[in-house]
């Protein structure tokens, strides 16, 4: 083959399968005041030739000096900028767990001062051949224990154990008969306690061990659909090896100004970012990230906000 020809292949593929790292700007003055561990960044550079908008938070996660938590609406939905009243004022308040619109419950666990305030979903029915199986499906979470280590894991939670069970390998599509599986019923996949101060789920997991593994399949998420190559508004979480969690949203939805990201293009930013381990959370007209108060992307919902039963926060201990 010409070198030219081979040279102009190479380039090609270097751009379809390497797409250029987006150009950060720090903007913790339209934000502030923040403390000297959290940093605030912007960008506006197009995505595979789509315009995009999009932020991330980085955040010392061994600086005492700020709380990782997490809440609920105990049943009710609120809005990020209420979640921000009602939590004092911290600084920052970012959706995270799918949920369901008819109960106003999070579909994911969530975990709060180490104890579980809300569970994965149990079982998923069948469809066609297998409509009288249910599948169980194990959920990706992020969680941040009492020395401030941060972990991403497939979750399985069972209302009867104060910890989630945590499987640090790709699960197995496990399925059977039982409508409220138990451990038992995944017992082809070795799993430990979860012992976490602070979690939320969501899924799919994107980064494992430094790599991109994106599980929408494994984790049984948008079935018979293919959501995990749309454009949609991102909210994603991750940590990189020397001890920083990150915190990515991605504006969508907005015609000629930005139209989101693909689970893949979200998972190549967060790599990009540094992250060792990364979890994409509930993106849609649900991505929202406040910062004292403030939003960063625009949500897509033409009401603005829309009110969600869960939301991560990270807080003020003390004054610098």
């Amino acid at each position: 083959m010409p070198k030219p020809i081979a040279l102009c292949l190479l380039y090609l593929l270097t751009a379809r399968f390497c797409p250029a790292q987006l150009h950060w700007q720090r903007v913790d003055t339209a934000y502030g005041p923040l403390p000297s561990s959290m940093h605030v960044y912007r960008s506006t550079d197009s995505m595979d030739g789509f315009p995009s908008v999009a932020y991330f938070v980085s955040a010392r996660l061994k600086d005492k000096g700020i709380l990782f938590t997490a809440t609920t609406g105990q049943g009710k939905r609120f809005t990020p900028a209420q979640y921000y009243q009602i939590e004092q004022f911290p600084l920052l308040v970012v959706n995270c767990t799918f949920f369901s619109f008819t109960t106003n419950q999070p579909l994911n666990l969530v975990v709060k001062d180490g104890k579980l305030q809300a569970y994965n979903i149990t079982s998923l029915r069948g469809m066609g051949n297998d409509s009288l199986l249910y599948y169980y499906p194990t959920r990706g979470a992020i969680g941040i224990d009492r020395k401030r280590r941060a972990d991403v894991a497939w979750t399985f939670t069972d209302s009867a154990r104060r910890w989630p069970y945590a499987f640090e390998q790709m699960p197995v599509i496990a399925k059977g008969t039982d409508t409220v599986p138990s451990i038992y019923d995944l017992n082809d996949i070795e799993w430990k306690w979860w012992k976490m101060r602070t979690a939320v789920g969501g899924g799919p997991v994107l980064i494992h061990d430094g790599r991109i593994h994106i599980t929408d399949r494994e984790e049984q998420l948008f079935p018979g659909s293919n959501r995990n190559g749309e454009h949609h508004p991102r909210t994603a979480m991750g940590y990189t090896r020397d001890g920083r969690l990150i915190i990515l949203v991605v504006q969508g939805r907005t015609p000629g100004v930005a139209a989101g990201a693909t689970l893949q293009q979200e998972a190549d930013i967060l790599l990009h970012l540094g992250c060792y381990e990364a979890l994409n959370l509930d993106g849609g007209g649900s991505s929202c990230m406040l910062v004292n108060g403030k939003e960063t992307i625009h949500p897509s919902d033409k009401e603005g906000e829309r009110p969600v039963p869960a939301v991560f926060l990270i807080k003020r201990t003390k004054q610098e």
